[in-house]
């Protein structure tokens, strides 16, 4: 049965709680596929704050240090925990570990995120906004959400958690919580006030004041006869159907969000010294990456020349906010039209850095960078298909912009080559077998005189009316 009375009375800190729940966290949080300290053991857990939303059902931000790494790292984490004198049998795939001392000893602890009850309650909290504990929930007040949506969870999350409302709305939880507002809720809402209809506008969400502001979760709505942007790109692939005018409407709508966020957002013109501590950093992850990752050794001296070069450009459009970790993934068809989602940016990179003001050209880099990714995971490859893919993206993204980024290959080829080393380290850290995937890329970019939009200097123009 679920708890009836309150587990937190005024008397007891998050000291004694923490008590009952850290060595069923040292365990748990490692198997988990949104923590970030894959391969590492948790050694040290502080709890940063715990609230309880409804008897029996606390919300949690821990702090876990991970251990095996030089220096050692942590991040902080954000879970609901349910807790139960007997757990059901249709939550025993949710079951955590039972508390062997402290407050909640003998009691089951379990991810409420896999319980319809709790993350029912967690929407009844967004449709009224008010605050507990350090926890603030708002919401749009031009937008009603209706009661009694049946809730469940996305199995497809991997950095963060996603409920799905109805297949009316849609619940983004961040679980690696960073101070300051989340990009997914800035972003979107800056969008909407623009008059952009290219992304799910910001419905509710909550926040934390504790231990320092930070955005915790964000709803909108769902589109539930959309489909991604890989899942098509791979259905061409199977079919041997053309994607090209997919590849060129999709430009198109990356042109049109990302004057949206010019018109949002402050711009400002780099300069060569920024550019010059742009490929600095780029350079630094390549070193960095080189030494974790043997096979890309090889190839750092030609990668290297990219950067370089990068570094003695004079830029000729303004950076401004962008994406920032742009692929197939994170686009949505819906009949014939393209919408774009989740802009946190890189999970893994800070939120400060995430929020900075860049190059478009990275967005359009991280897209190339896609749909070769989309033609090198089916055999027989098929190089052609990701070259008309590319081309008429980039054909697409220039009528509606204005400018062409093919006609920047020194930043564009810097930008896919910096994007090719964080694909070639992910892989080697998650998923191995994938690793020859960017590896074929790096291979290409590593020689000289290559064009990026396409697999070489006889990459074909594209016209949408061809």
């Amino acid at each position: 049965m679920p708890r009836t009375a309150p587990l937190l009375p005024d008397s007891l800190g998050s000291a004694a709680l923490l008590t009952s729940v850290a060595g069923l966290l040292r365990a748990w949080l490692p198997r988990q596929r949104w923590f970030a300290g894959k391969g590492r053991p948790v050694t040290d857990l502080t709890l940063l704050s715990v609230t309880e939303l409804h008897p029996g059902f606390l919300h949690l931000l821990v702090h876990a240090q991970h251990g095996g790494g030089a220096p050692p790292s942590g991040d902080c984490y954000q879970l609901l925990l349910g807790v139960r004198d007997v757990l059901p049998p249709r939550l025993v795939h949710a079951f955590i570990g039972r508390a062997s001392e402290g407050p909640l000893a003998g009691l089951m602890v379990y991810d409420a995120f896999r319980d319809p009850r709790s993350t029912g309650l967690l929407l009844e909290r967004l449709r009224h906004p008010g605050t507990a504990g350090p926890l603030r929930f708002e919401r749009d007040a031009q937008v009603t959400v209706p009661a009694g949506l049946t809730p469940r969870l996305l199995d497809a999350e991997q950095s963060n958690s996603s409920v799905v409302y109805g297949d009316s709305y849609i619940l983004k939880v961040f679980r690696r919580v960073q101070a300051g507002i989340n990009p997914d809720l800035e972003v979107p809402w800056a969008l909407v006030r623009q008059g952009c209809t290219r992304v799910p506008p910001p419905v509710a969400w909550f926040r934390t004041s504790r231990p320092q502001e930070a955005t915790l979760g964000v709803l909108q709505p769902f589109l539930p006869e959309a489909t991604d942007g890989w899942t098509l790109a791979l259905r061409s692939l199977t079919s041997g159907r053309d994607f090209t005018e997919e590849a060129y409407e999709l430009g198109c709508a990356t042109a049109e969000v990302h004057l949206a966020l010019a018109a949002a957002f402050p711009s400002e013109t780099p300069s060569r010294r920024q550019n010059k501590q742009l490929a600095a950093a780029m350079t630094e992850r390549l070193a960095a990456t080189s030494q974790s990752v043997p096979e890309l050794q090889p190839y750092a001296p030609g990668l290297q020349a990219a950067f370089d070069a990068l570094a003695e450009l004079d830029a000729t459009h303004a950076a401004q906010r962008i994406h920032g970790d742009f692929h197939l993934g994170q686009v949505l068809r819906a009949g014939r039209r393209w919408f774009v989602i989740d802009f946190e940016g890189e999970p893994a990179r800070p939120l400060a850095e995430r929020r900075r003001r860049q190059s478009p050209v990275r967005d359009v880099a991280g897209m190339l960078r896609s749909f070769d990714y989309a033609a090198r995971s089916r055999r027989p490859w098929r190089p052609a298909w990701a070259r008309r893919c590319r081309e008429a993206y980039c054909a697409g993204y220039a009528a509606e912009a204005g400018w062409d980024p093919r006609e920047e290959p020194g930043l564009l080829r810097g930008y896919e080559t910096d994007r090719a080393v964080y694909e070639v380290l992910y892989e080697a850290r998650h998923r191995p077998d994938w690793l020859p995937v960017p590896l074929a890329a790096i291979a290409r970019l590593a020689e000289p005189d290559r064009t990026p939009s396409g697999s070489g200097p006889s990459a074909p123009s594209f016209s949408h009316n061809a």
